[in-house]
C-alpha cells in the first residue's frame, strides 16, 4: 500500500500517542536484520495537539530520536494512526489494471465517507473474490489530505524524506502474521486511546476497524470508579491487571462493564467477517499493544471472545544478537507499527 512512491534504503518512523518509535532493518536474503532501534516518549498534549507550538516540540521529539539511534538515511517510511484513515474491502470486475483503476476512481466515492476531493486514496488487489470468482477483491483505503499534508509538512521540515506513508494496520499484519499463513487472523492492538483491529486472511487484512477504546480508558474509569489518581491507575491496571483475586478484583470490577463492551466489538467484527467469508475459521487472535501488559488481559479475551489467543511478537521476522533479546522482548507489545513499517518491501 503506497500513498506515496517510494524508493530505496529507509527508516521506519511511528509517532504514537505516548512514545516515538524509530526501527531500521536491513535484508539479507529473506533475513530481515535489526540495524537501529530507538524510542522516546512524548506528552499527549503535544502528540495530539495541531497547535504550532506543539508540532515545533513534537519535531524536536522525532528530530532527537533520529540523532540518538543514529539512522543511516534521511528516507522515512511512516504510520498512519487508524482513527486517521478509512479501510474497506470491495468487490469489483475482474479488469486489466488500468482499466480497474479508472473504474476504482471513477466509484471511489460511493465507499469514501469524505468528499473525494479531499482525501488521498490507495488500493491493492488481494485476489479473486471468495463470493464471486468474476470479480477480484481490493482493499481501499483513503486518508484525509489535512492530516497527511501536515504529517509531511511536520517531518521535511525536519529535512526528512517521506518516501512513504502507510496505514498502522497494515503494518501490524506484516509484522504480527507469518507470511506463509493461509489461514485467517484477528489482530488486536490495544493502544493508548484506540485499538486497531485487523481481520486477515491468507496474509491480506479483509477488515480494518478502529475502536475508541485503549489504556488511557481503562485509567480514566479506574480513577472515577476507584476514586483514585491517574498515576495510580495505571500503576494498579499494569501492576494487578484482570485477575479476579488481586487487590479483591477491584481493577476487574471496576473495569468489566467497558470491557464487556469492548469484547462485544471484536465479536462484532468477527461476524461481520464470517458473513463475507462463512466458510473461513479463525485461528487464532493475535495480541499486541497493552493486550500483552496488562496482566490477565489476554485471558479474559480468550474467554470472553471464545477463542484461543496468542501473543505477537514483533520481532518475530527479525534478527538481532542475543544481548538485545531481553530488551527487544521487554519493548516487543509496542513496536509492532514500527517493526511492520520497516519490513516494506519498497
Amino acid at each position: 500500500m503506497k500513498l506515496f512512491p517510494s524508493v530505496g534504503d529507509f527508516f521506519a518512523l511511528d509517532i504514537g500517542t505516548t512514545a516515538i518509535r524509530i526501527v531500521e532493518l536491513h535484508k539479507s536474503g529473506d533475513i530481515w536484520n535489526l540495524s537501529r532501534f530507538g524510542t522516546a516518549p512524548v506528552e499527549i498534549k503535544v502528540s495530539t495537539s495541531d497547535s504550532v507550538d506543539d508540532q515545533r516540540r513534537l519535531g524536536e521529539v522525532i528530530n532527537n530520536l533520529v540523532t540518538q539511534v543514529g539512522v543511516s538515511t534521511r528516507n522515512v517510511v511512516v504510520g498512519l494512526p487508524s482513527n486517521k484513515t478509512f479501510a474497506t474491502v470491495i468487490d469489483l470486475p475482474d479488469l486489466p489494471p488500468q482499466e480497474l483503476a479508472a473504474t476504482i476512481k471513477y466509484q471511489a466515492e460511493q465507499f469514501i465517507p469524505m468528499p473525494i476531493e479531499d482525501v488521498k486514496i490507495d488500493w491493492a488487489v488481494l485476489g479473486k473474490s471468495l463470493r464471486d470468482p468474476s470479480k477480484v477483491e481490493v482493499l481501499l483505503i483513503s486518508v484525509a489530505n489535512k492530516f497527511s499534508e501536515s504529517r509531511l509538512d511536520l517531518l521535511e521540515g525536519l529535512g526528512l524524506n517521506v518516501v512513504a506513508l502507510e496505514p498502522d494496520s497494515l503494518a501490524l499484519v506484516r509484522a504480527l502474521v507469518p507470511s506463509n499463513s493461509k489461514d485467517a487472523h484477528l489482530i488486536i492492538d490495544f493502544g493508548d486511546f484506540t485499538t486497531d483491529i485487523v481481520l486477515v486472511l491468507a496474509g491480506a487484512p479483509r477488515l480494518i476497524r478502529s475502536i475508541p477504546v485503549g489504556m488511557q480508558t481503562l485509567v480514566k474509569i479506574a480513577q472515577q470508579n476507584l476514586t483514585i489518581d491517574a498515576n495510580q491507575a495505571t500503576q494498579f491496571i499494569l501492576k494487578f491487571g484482570l485477575y479476579p483475586d488481586r487487590l479483591e478484583g477491584q481493577i476487574l470490577k471496576s473495569l468489566d462493564s467497558t470491557l464487556e463492551q469492548f469484547v462485544g466489538e471484536i465479536i462484532k467484527s468477527v461476524k461481520f467477517f464470517q458473513s463475507r467469508y462463512p466458510n473461513v475459521p479463525i485461528s487464532s487472535i493475535i495480541l499486541s499493544g497493552y493486550t500483552l501488559s496488562i496482566p490477565a488481559f489476554a485471558e479474559y479475551i480468550a474467554t470472553k471472545a471464545g477463542m484461543p489467543t496468542v501473543a505477537g511478537n514483533a520481532w518475530g521476522n527479525v534478527r538481532y544478537g542475543n544481548d538485545l533479546r531481553d530488551k527487544l522482548m521487554q519493548v516487543a507489545p509496542q513496536f509492532a507499527v514500527a517493526v511492520g513499517l520497516a519490513e516494506r518491501t519498497l
